[in-house]
């Protein structure tokens, strides 16, 4: 039985060919078996990791009238402040709240739905001392994926390059939560997020020291994956299983709620390739082949879709119904008729 979530060590990279390839080694035998792990050696600078966690509880700490004048019913995209109870996890409320920031760009024009996900984010007016510091965040995380995807593209017998046309730095779709976890008098009984699987490529997740809560599925039992100072807890998301034809498995993972009295902080970044890019398909070498166990479908059964913004589109009018009636109804009815 696995006790603790493996930890790798980035640096390795660095340190030689024989130390690289042993760590492209772990990194594709700790992502088949477990789907998570630790990862220190990464090269961000602790006074930005401590910076983005201060404003981050700075944001939580302002009045409610100030979280409200970005509150998610206010953006197209999906951006911006969710309330409490705001937000579902396989039709299940979630105990959080938080703000959503993506890729800051112009609303786009196209025939295909997904499109609505692109466009500006929404910034709290009485915090301006978030916004650089996490557009900063969102360009160093972004440049440490593409390494780590590289990487992988590497480990799996693909040529390095095979991730860089999808993730391009005009074209990748990142996105970021700062999220506060309540206490509840339930705790560990408590939903802060319910089991779930990323729906997307790469999650690189920042908690506070200190911190625990998420719990990651593993052969039937639940780890705790408490907070690791200076690491980011990561892990793979749906499309990348699609990508290695389920050689590599995105995992079931949920964060229960604080103790009352207490709260948590986490700050996770999602890096997804362009929303209308098909998900590259890797050729494994024969060994690699052999063990393929195929695509799963994700916790409500659906099949996972080859176009990353039909994929994210999915979800969003899921965890966000509020949102997806006041902008999409169209898509609201769309999909009440497909079910029906």
């Amino acid at each position: 039985m696995l006790e603790s979530l493996p930890i790798l060590d980035l640096s390795r990279l660095d340190a030689g060919a024989e130390q690289a390839d042993a760590f492209r080694a772990e990194l594709r035998q700790v992502t088949r078996d477990v789907g998570f792990f630790y990862l220190v050696g990464h090269g961000i600078e602790q006074q930005l990791i401590d910076d983005v966690l201060a404003l981050s509880r700075r944001f939580f700490e302002l009045p409610d009238e100030a979280k409200l004048e970005i509150e998610n019913i206010h953006s197209a995209q999906f951006r911006g402040y969710t309330r409490v109870g705001k937000e579902l996890t396989v039709g299940r409320v979630d105990w959080r709240e938080q703000t959503d920031i993506g890729a800051e760009r112009p609303v786009a024009e196209g025939d295909e739905d997904f499109w609505r996900l692109q466009g500006p984010n929404l910034w709290p007016t009485a915090l301006p001392e978030l916004r650089p510091v996490i557009e900063r965040w969102i360009a160093e995380l972004s440049d440490l994926s593409r390494r780590l995807l590289r990487t992988w593209a590497v480990a799996l017998g693909a040529p390095e390059d095979s991730f860089d046309a999808a993730f391009g730095a005009d074209d990748a779709y990142p996105l970021l939560k700062i999220v506060r976890y309540p206490g509840s008098p339930a705790g560990r009984e408590g939903q802060g997020v319910g089991e779930h699987r990323d729906g997307g490529v790469l999650t690189l997740l920042l908690v506070e020291p200190g911190k625990e809560g998420l719990q990651v599925e593993h052969e039937g039992e639940w780890i705790d994956a408490p907070a690791l100072p200076g690491a980011f807890v990561v892990n793979i998301g749906e499309m990348f299983e699609l990508a290695s034809e389920g050689y590599l498995r995105a995992t079931l993972h949920r964060v229960f709620s604080p103790a009352e009295g207490t709260d948590r902080i986490s700050v996770p970044f999602f890096f997804n390739p362009a929303l209308d890019a098909r998900m590259p398909q890797l050729t494994l070498p024969p060994e690699l082949a052999a063990e393929v166990r195929g695509v799963t479908a994700d916790p409500e059964n659906s099949k996972i879709l080859e176009v990353y913004g039909e994929n994210v589109l999915r979800y969003r009018l899921r965890a966000h119904p509020n949102v997806a009636e006041v902008h999409h109804p169209d898509l609201v009815a769309a999909r009440a008729a497909a079910s029906a």
